[in-house]
């Protein structure tokens, strides 16, 4: 009868010996995970030889809201047609605008924020051009905003090291109930 007792005992010791190591070994997957799914709309575009700047004005609402992230890759002013949104530079800010025409023997584009009533009051001429507008996610300006700052970076490196102190509690509950 007591052989029985322990018996049971130490199965039961053993189940819970296998499964919260493997929960903190999830937990800890699923934390590293989530920090690197985080930055990855922020580090592989660029990469790729995309700008991202975070929309803070309303002026291509309701195309482009405002807490957007656009994605901005270099283009020759030539192959920009009409329609086609840009970023270019302006009074030291950057300026997203949707083009309304492009004038070749002048070099400029007239363009036009889609909320607003009338053209842009001055042509963009072309040295002014960043680049073309490839894709926009609304509301991850938001979350890029709150990332860049040192405070998203003190939370992220946090996070990867709870990520890691989870694997290690694995690794050590692993060690004992073996």
């Amino acid at each position: 009868m007591t052989e029985r007792l322990e018996s049971t005992v130490n199965t039961s010791e053993n189940k819970g010996g296998k499964v919260f190591p493997a929960l903190c070994s999830v937990l800890g997957t699923l934390i590293l995970l989530g920090v690197i799914a985080a930055f990855l709309p922020l580090t592989v575009p660029r990469l790729m030889g995309y700008e991202i700047y975070e929309v803070v004005s309303g002026s291509m609402e309701p195309e482009i809201p405002v807490g957007s992230v656009i994605y901005v890759k270099a283009a020759e002013p030539e192959t920009i047609e009409e329609g086609d949104i840009i970023v270019f530079s302006r009074d030291g800010s950057m300026v997203t605008h949707r083009v309304q025409e492009n004038r070749y023997v002048e070099g400029e584009f007239i363009t036009k924020g889609d909320a607003n009533s009338g053209e842009d009051p001055e042509p963009v001429g072309y040295g002014s051009l960043e680049g073309k507008v490839e894709r926009h996610i609304p509301a991850l300006g938001i979350v890029m905003s709150l990332l860049a700052g040192n405070t998203g970076k003190l939370y992220a490196v946090i996070l990867l090291g709870c990520g890691v102190m989870f694997h290690m509690l694995a690794r050590i509950l692993r060690s004992r109930y073996t």
